[in-house]
């Protein structure tokens, strides 16, 4: 576990400017607080008694006359939008800035490798935002040699951890989905730096959406709702609307560089079904013609359905209806038998059965290949079957 840096309530170029402040004088311990309070941190009085008895902090020297002169000339210089620090709160600043120009540069009208754009600028977002985190909580988070001392870059600088680092530290804040999104995403950025991909837009940006939400719910978890991007990214006007077969058009007709389509099927691979499955890892969303019942909802373009609720549950049974039967993950088949009294029957008892009746077979029409490559979905006849397999056969799956 790497050693706090012991970061105190206040940074060490405050302290030096706590110290001039002291020594020029006319200013009272409250006056001072003020200059240092920020909505991301608060500052009490003993923090101020502790410089001033030098109980704390009594290598850092003071600031010079200007450089205090200079300081209280320019006080407050916060940033318009959000009332943060330009300097302290720098690291958060520049997050919320890289993440709005991630997607601004993905909306803009005529440009050709917008995934590629989103995908290096969103990064560049995340990293400062763990980084404003890691501060925040004092915990260290540059590389260290061998001997303790701090890693430097050949220009003399500390060399800070990398998104990747980030991620793996065992306090890093986000969700195991949301981690494997930005995995997703690095792997894919590890690509784009070393060879050209073509257009990989339409195969990611279930992956680009998840990664959009999470930042904001994490900015908003993290250091409060106030920071949250909703308010500065509009809705997404468009020219096209999507027939029911044109989506499977646009996929026939769009392919992905081979390199990429590998290591893609290779990093689904490694995910269970409910990693595919989490809205943190990739989120999907389907449009539905909505016609308003109200006057005052008929100008609504868009309207987010919880999931799980009656709306919801009558969507789904419409798409399911219009689009395609019900579909069972292996796992899901294997979970409902048990539920039902079949305790014994496992993963291994339901690929025994398939393979035996090569239910894989298309002429079957027990199921079909899934959105990944290696991933398989059952229809509702092969959970009949199945069923029939374990009440035939109950004595070997019942406790």
């Amino acid at each position: 576990m790497p050693k706090k840096l012991g970061i105190p309530p206040l940074e060490r170029w405050e302290i030096a400017l706590v110290k001039a402040m002291l020594a020029r004088g006319g200013y009272s311990d409250q006056e001072i607080l003020a200059y240092f309070t920020r909505p991301t941190r608060s500052v009490n009085h003993r923090v101020i008694s502790e410089v001033r008895t030098e109980a704390k902090h009594k290598a850092v020297k003071a600031a010079t006359d200007d450089d205090l002169s200079d300081f209280l000339a320019t006080w407050p210089d916060v940033d318009p939008t959000t009332g943060l620090s330009i300097r302290g709160d720098e690291l958060l600043i520049k997050a919320r800035e890289a993440m709005i120009a991630a997607v601004h540069v993905f909306n803009g009208a005529g440009l050709t490798f917008r995934a590629e754009l989103f995908i290096v600028t969103s990064v560049i977002a995340w990293t400062y935002l763990m980084h404003a985190f890691y501060r925040r909580e004092g915990i260290d988070y540059r590389y260290k040699n061998g001997d303790g001392t701090i890693k430097k870059t050949a220009q003399g600088e500390d060399c800070y951890w990398e998104l990747g680092m980030c991620l793996r530290h065992a306090r890093c804040p986000v969700p195991s989905g949301g981690v494997k999104n930005l995995e997703f995403l690095l792997m894919i950025r590890h690509e784009i730096e070393h060879r050209m991909t073509n257009r990989i837009d339409d195969a990611v940006s279930a992956k680009l959406q998840a990664c959009c939400i999470n930042f904001n719910e994490a900015i908003k978890k993290l250091f409060g709702g106030q920071y949250g991007l909703e308010r500065r990214m509009p809705i997404a006007l468009q020219f096209v609307t999507f027939s029911s077969d044109q989506r499977s058009i646009l996929k026939k007709a769009s392919s992905l560089p081979p390199h990429i389509e590998t290591i893609m099927d290779e990093f689904h691979k490694g995910l269970t079904d409910d990693e595919l499955a989490d809205p943190d890892f990739a989120y999907r969303v389907v449009f539905v013609p909505k016609l308003a019942n109200r006057k005052s909802a008929a100008d609504l373009a868009v309207e987010f359905v919880k999931p799980g609720s009656v709306e919801a549950a009558e969507i789904n049974r419409v798409l399911l209806k219009e689009v395609e039967k019900t579909r069972y993950l292996g796992k899901q088949i294997v979970e409902i038998m048990q539920a039902e009294g079949y305790p014994k029957f496992k993963m291994g008892s339901h690929t025994a059965l398939w393979q035996a009746l090569d239910a894989k077979n298309p002429v079957h029409k027990f199921g079909r290949a899934g959105e990944y490559k290696g991933m398989w979905v059952w229809y509702e006849s092969w959970l009949q079957r199945v069923r029939a397999h374990c009440q035939e056969n109950a004595v070997l799956y019942q406790d």
